[in-house]
């Protein structure tokens, strides 16, 4: 109750973020109801078809939990901790949040699943979902609702576990494990080829290696603003932009990665291209994909912008021009693209080059 209370009395612009994850998660229990079709009416194939579901799951997760790290009401403030409200509680509200929106969504997608298929009033489109949703087969009751019970779980796990007080490390230090992944990720994808289930892994591999690599190269971004004679300027991008590698690398590497794939889709089309495991949803996964990688990334930009209000009231106190801030700004952002954009092309090459060996 403390959690729906605390959601009911949240800013709009912190309501539209919960809406977001809400409209995610509606798409990817979408996905995985669709797999779960093409599962009871071609068994085939089944198992790669849900494993490429699980990418937009997985980013819709990354994103829910970046939400509700921005979420006012999970910071912990003065005065909570004599109401029971400590870190440990406040995670637990956070988590519970998560859920409801997430289930939420859930719900949607399975309202919109079974009127597509003409299982609730008629047959919307003329009957044109019906066929893509194999509405002449059965849908498994039991099947359909443990799999859209994953998210809100998973969402909810993972929430959990980001928020829970603890010692952050520092973000060099997971660079070279990073590098490793994304190298082992290449070759698995050397060794799979194109469609099926190695390719996947692969590619997931070298995301989770761009995702664990990232704060270290956000921290290197700012080591390379301040070098060489650093004035004022730089030093204020360069360091700032090192503090707030931690909250930004992991969602950049992550964006990294999904550009990555796009370049990879675009180069290999004119090779003989790449198989569609999700037939015609293929597209609006990957566009899924995209999206909320990208809102997760400026989301997290929120909780830095956030995070530093002290601190920019502190320079501007001293007399620091607001035009300087957002000069530091604009610098660190530039840094950022300046590096991730080769980043991502170099991957991409590297892919390709691996998926037509």
């Amino acid at each position: 109750m403390l959690a729906l209370r605390l959601a009911r009395g949240s800013r709009p612009l912190v309501q539209l973020r919960r809406l977001l994850v809400a409209a995610a998660s509606a798409g990817s229990g979408f996905l995985l109801l669709y797999v779960l079709a093409e599962a009871a009416a071609r068994p085939a194939g089944s198992f790669p078809r849900l494993l490429w579901a699980l990418v937009p799951f997985a980013v819709t997760v990354q994103f829910a939990v970046a939400v509700a790290r921005t979420d006012p009401a999970t910071r912990p403030r003065e005065g909570l901790d004599a109401a029971g409200l400590g870190p440990v509680r406040l995670t637990l509200v956070a988590a519970i949040s998560t859920a409801v929106a997430c289930t939420l969504g859930s719900a949607v997608a399975l309202a919109a699943f079974l009127h597509l298929r003409g299982d609730v009033v008629g047959l919307p489109f003329d009957g044109a979902g019906a066929t893509l949703l194999h509405a002449d087969r059965p849908l498994p009751v039991a099947a359909a609702l443990t799999l859209l019970t994953l998210l809100p779980l998973a969402a909810s796990a993972a929430t959990a576990l980001a928020l829970r007080p603890h010692t952050p490390t520092a973000p060099q230090t997971r660079l070279p494990w990073g590098i490793a992944l994304a190298a082992c990720g290449l070759a698995v994808e050397a060794y799979a080829g194109r469609g099926g289930a190695g390719m996947l892994a692969g590619w997931a591999l070298t995301a989770v290696g761009l995702a664990l690599a990232g704060p270290g190269v956000a921290y290197v971004c700012g080591s390379l603003v301040q070098a060489v004679r650093p004035g004022a300027l730089r030093l204020l991008a360069g360091r700032t932009l090192q503090e707030e590698a931690p909250r930004l690398g992991s969602p950049l590497g992550v964006l990294c990665a999904v550009g990555a794939g796009a370049l990879t889709a675009l180069a290999l089309r004119d090779r003989g291209g790449l198989d569609v495991p999700l037939g015609p949803l293929t597209g609006p996964a990957a566009a899924l994909v995209v999206l909320c990688a990208a809102a997760t990334l400026l989301t997290s930009a929120v909780e830095v912008h956030q995070a530093r209000a002290a601190a920019r009231e502190t320079l501007a106190g001293l007399g620091a021009p607001g035009a300087v801030l957002r000069t530091a700004a604009t610098l660190r952002a530039t840094a950022l693209v300046a590096v991730c954009v080769p980043l991502s092309w170099g991957v991409a090459q590297l892919t390709s080059l691996a998926l037509t060996r």
